[in-house]
């Protein structure tokens, strides 16, 4: 079943140390184009992610939103560096007993000297932070994915009521053709017959060459089978489980091509009215195609 290009996906995964939260949401767009934006220090698992979403959305824009929040120790660790505050304490002691100063030796005080915190990187698990940040991502993939699945279903089913219709005009069209030919011949002897006004005999051979000549010029037989194959080609392509927004925008451009030839070779206002209303639906159909993936 064919899928839309517009969704939502969230997920969220949690280990010992830490907690991801992963929105995806997607759109139409001509190619596919990932954009991830995630907190720094994780850049090195963009590839990665993008390489999961490559293996489920095929085409649109996509744009993936990733925050991390520590629950366990956080990655940095900070330490008292004894004794360098050791040495503080010693020298702050001297400057009182060499000029009788007065004591005001504090915690606040020797902590706002340098270096006397060490503050160090914890070693972080590469493979584990992954392992957590894609169980998120999976998630949020799924979630999407199947958003995208409901929207395909809702377009497929608009989309084919469509075609039904135009399927039925064109039967229409196809119908009232002849007639039309018909018309012109009887039209061309009343004509004929006005301005000769009785006065010669009518040359029926003549006016059937020339009926002929306007049959075939006003034929639309080669435009109805393409018409109703396009029609069936599309419907058929729906039922596709493959990327096919391309093909369809294919589809409607040759439908269009067809139904415009059309109402170039006919003067008959019904007709004309008809290829209006085929022209519209397709429009109507090409704006659900762009959301095709």
């Amino acid at each position: 079943m064919i899928k839309s290009m517009t969704g939502f996906g969230r997920g969220e995964a949690q280990d010992t140390q830490r907690q991801f939260t992963v929105e995806i949401k997607s759109v139409n767009h001509r190619y596919n184009d990932i954009v991830v934006r995630m907190p720094k220090r994780l850049t090195y698992l963009e590839e990665k992610i993008k390489d999961l979403i490559k293996n489920e959305v095929k085409r649109g824009r996509v744009e993936v939103y990733i925050s991390l929040e520590n629950t366990g120790e956080g990655d940095t660790k900070i330490s008292l560096n004894r004794s360098l505050v050791s040495q503080y304490y010693q020298c702050l002691q001297e400057i009182k007993a060499s000029f009788e100063v007065k004591d005001d030796i504090s915690v606040s005080a020797l902590s706002k000297f340098p270096d006397v915190f060490i503050i160090e990187s914890r070693e972080e698990d590469e493979d584990e932070i992954w392992q957590c940040l894609k169980g998120a991502v999976v998630k949020a993939i799924e979630m999407l994915m199947k958003m995208r699945q409901v929207e395909g279903e809702k377009l497929a089913e608009d989309i084919v009521g469509r075609c039904e219709y135009i399927g039925s005009i064109i039967k229409t069209i196809e119908k009232k053709s002849p007639e039309i030919v018909q018309d012109y011949k009887n039209k061309l002897r009343e004509r004929i017959t006005e301005m000769l006004e009785d006065t010669i005999q009518i040359d029926d051979s003549r006016l059937s060459m020339e009926v002929a000549i306007f049959a075939d010029k006003s034929s639309i037989t080669e435009e109805v089978v393409r018409l109703n194959s396009h029609i069936g080609q599309l419907k058929k392509s729906l039922e596709e489980h493959q990327p096919i927004g391309r093909k369809l925008d294919f589809l409607i451009q040759e439908m269009n091509r067809e139904i415009n030839t059309i109402g170039s070779k006919s003067s008959d206002l019904e007709i004309v009215n008809h290829v209006v209303d085929v022209k519209s639906e397709l429009e109507k159909i090409r704006e659900q195609v762009q959301n095709i993936e």
